[in-house]
């Protein structure tokens, strides 16, 4: 049996219809830069994620980007941020010119040690980067009564929440990403920043055009291309309607996992209290983890490692003075995590193989 991490193949195959018909009415339109598909899809996304403005853009990592300017920060700056997430978390703090500062993680549930962070602000600290990993939300009140404001990375938590309030929600803004493997993924390369503060949506809007405003031509101030496509845009609102049924079913399969895999001698991941998790990845723990993905690959199980080199020990930030042992806990889930399937194309024969074939390694 065949199971492989993500299968877009079969997403695909049951909402076909649906997307031809909305990528045909861009066809016919000819209208493919910040039409009527980018605008209603803004408003659908700010209405799912409680959100005031929603502002579509090239990608995740460029809705970071667009973050981090919108509040003005740039050469000579501090933004503190965990030490374990993908690289654009990171790698766009420290493009536009500041200094990433990181702080270690809870190694039960991935996500960054907020009561660290306190103790790393200084007077260059603008911002902090909270990462929802994997699909549940950052401990966001901790973060947010340091008065410094909070960007979400929430490129892989789209319909996460925290006591009730939805990701995107949270901080002074949501960073989200439509790459085509995330729970709400398109057919290529796209993101959206949420804000509640109607001068930050303004300022988000003037950055991803070239700074140019209402008037053609005319550049109030210095931005850069980073545009949603219609075409996207319209993929992505069809798929909008499937996602609480999709993140359904990821949890649906996450608590099968759970209690197939609970005797196990391996780490499973922990639920923060007040989270609704959206089960992005299902990342297990274990000392034997390259032998386990070894093994599960021979039986045809697709896994992957997220992620191998915690950010400070990246070689492009070798001479920003941190040292291995630093950050313990992300660098043992570096050295233990292994992504197991939990998609919400998995049948019930799928999902039986992968918890059947994990127990059998450990026999």
């Amino acid at each position: 049996m065949q199971v492989p991490l993500v299968d877009l193949q079969t997403q695909y195959s049951t909402i076909r219809e649906e997307i031809r018909a909305a990528v045909d009415t861009v066809l016919t339109r000819q209208k493919f830069i910040l039409d009527t598909e980018v605008a209603s899809f803004e408003r659908e996304i700010a209405e799912f994620c409680s959100a005031r403005f929603a502002i579509g853009c090239a990608s995740g990592t460029d809705a970071l980007l667009l973050s981090l300017l919108s509040l003005r920060i740039g050469e000579g700056d501090e933004v503190i941020t965990t030490a374990y997430s993908f690289f654009s978390t990171a790698g766009m703090i420290s493009w536009i010119g500041a200094k990433p500062v990181f702080v270690d993680i809870d190694p039960r549930t991935f996500l960054m040690r907020s009561e660290q962070v306190r103790h790393k602000i200084t007077s260059k600290t603008k911002a902090v980067v909270a990462v929802h990993l994997f699909g549940q939300c950052a401990r966001m009140e901790e973060l947010e009564d340091l008065g410094i404001p909070v960007i979400e990375d929430a490129a892989q938590a789209i319909g996460a929440s925290h006591k009730g309030k939805m990701a995107g929600s949270l901080g002074i803004t949501g960073c989200f990403s439509f790459f085509p493997t995330k729970n709400l993924g398109g057919f290529g390369d796209g993101g959206l920043i949420t804000t509640n503060n109607e001068a930050i949506a303004a300022h988000l809007k003037l950055l991803r055009a070239h700074g140019q405003g209402s008037a053609k031509y005319l550049h109030e101030i210095v931005g850069t291309n980073s545009r949603l496509d219609e075409l996207q845009a319209a993929a992505l609102r069809v798929k909008l309607k499937h996602l609480a049924e999709w993140n359904a079913k990821r949890n649906e399969n996450a608590r099968y996992y759970y209690s197939r895999l609970q005797d196990l001698p391996v780490e499973l991941p922990a639920l923060e209290p007040g989270n609704a998790h959206i089960y992005h990845q299902f990342v297990i723990k274990s000392q034997a983890r390259d032998r386990l993905q070894n093994f599960l690959s021979e039986k045809g199980i697709g896994t992957a490692i997220y992620y191998p080199v915690p950010l400070p020990l990246q070689p492009c930030f070798s001479n920003s003075g941190y040292q291995l042992g630093e950050f313990p806990d992300a660098e043992q889930c570096a050295n233990t995590s292994l992504a197991i399937p939990v998609h919400p194309e998995l049948t019930e024969q799928q999902l039986d193989f992968v918890a059947s074939q994990v127990s059998n390694f450990f026999r």
